[in-house]
């Protein structure tokens, strides 16, 4: 086992513009304090939003430091992966989110900022570690022109897709509750999803509620949606689960947070390095809006670097 290296550290840390404020505004200041008294060189990044962010995050990656922190949820861990893979820089995460599903994923604490602190303190000082990405290609919507980009965690194509939908363009309420009213009116509208797939070459047609692209094992703040997904095996799990009732979709529902769901006959996980999938709904990966259907996912092994 590698020993540990004391030697400070050159760190970029790059905080959600939206946690800036409210409960979660002394996580990204309480990281920098601490990395600093363990002696490492930190350049903390505070943009007003994420464009700033992205553009201030790429003039710092090039400097090539020795980490890049995020501060943030799931879509902060799609911000650090879209600048750092096939990289050699590492990314730290302090998981202060809604979700924090990859850091579910990677074993770092997800709902004790301090913890995660100490976690990320500890982890540089050992050798990074390497895990797989997705790469993915689709037609950006606005621009009409061939776009890659990649996630780290899941992408999902179906029911919890066109939540999100929804829920992003309501102005209320405000929080959580949020998401928990638009998936009340998307099950009111239920109804089956045809998709076309091909998942390693081999076509597949089917109805189905929900398609889904796991990196990792869990979106949605720990819906085990593809249990037994390893970041590091070089493989994906595709999951689809066919046609759901309304009362099938709330009894089923609960399971999801356990991975007990896999035991459905309705659900099926299939293990792809490559998957193309077409459909009339919006691609989210990481909880971000990627794109309409049809989109192609690749693994690719070893594509990023992570301190955990």
């Amino acid at each position: 086992m590698p020993r540990d290296d004391d030697r400070p550290r050159r760190v970029v840390v790059a905080i959600n513009p939206s946690a800036s404020f409210g409960a979660k505004s002394t996580v990204g200041p309480a990281l920098v304090a601490t990395l600093r008294a363990s002696g490492h060189d930190v350049t903390s990044l505070t943009e007003p939003d994420f464009e700033q962010l992205i553009a201030s995050a790429e003039r710092a990656i090039r400097s090539k430091p020795d980490a890049f922190v995020v501060v943030g949820g799931d879509g902060m861990v799609n911000l650090a992966a879209n600048l750092l893979a096939r990289t050699k820089v590492p990314m730290g995460l302090v998981p202060s989110g809604t979700g924090n599903d990859m850091a579910r994923g990677l074993g770092i604490p997800h709902d004790d900022t301090e913890a995660a602190i100490r976690h990320l303190d500890a982890a540089l000082k050992r050798p990074p570690r390497t895990i797989d990405a997705a790469l993915m290609r689709f037609t950006d919507a606005k621009t009409g022109t061939a776009t890659e980009k990649w996630f780290a965690c899941m992408l999902s194509a179906g029911f919890d897709a066109i939540v999100n939908e929804r829920a992003n363009n309501m102005r209320n309420p405000k929080g959580p509750s949020r998401y928990i009213l638009a998936m009340l009116i998307e099950l009111l509208k239920l109804k089956p999803i045809r998709y076309r797939l091909e998942i390693d070459g081999r076509p597949l047609e089917t109805a189905a509620s929900l398609v889904a692209v796991g990196n990792a094992i869990s979106l949605g703040g720990g819906m085990k949606l593809t249990p037994d997904a390893q970041v590091d095996d070089g493989v994906l799990d595709v999951a689809v689960v066919q046609p759901l009732s309304r009362l099938g979709f709330l009894k089923l529902f609960p399971s999801v947070f356990k991975g007990t769901h896999v035991r459905d006959k309705r659900v099926a996980i299939y293990p792809a390095k490559r998957v193309r999938i077409e459909a009339d709904v919006v691609a989210y990966a990481d909880g971000e809006r990627v794109a309409p259907l049809p989109i192609d996912v690749e693994v690719v092994p070893g594509a990023l670097r992570v301190l955990a």
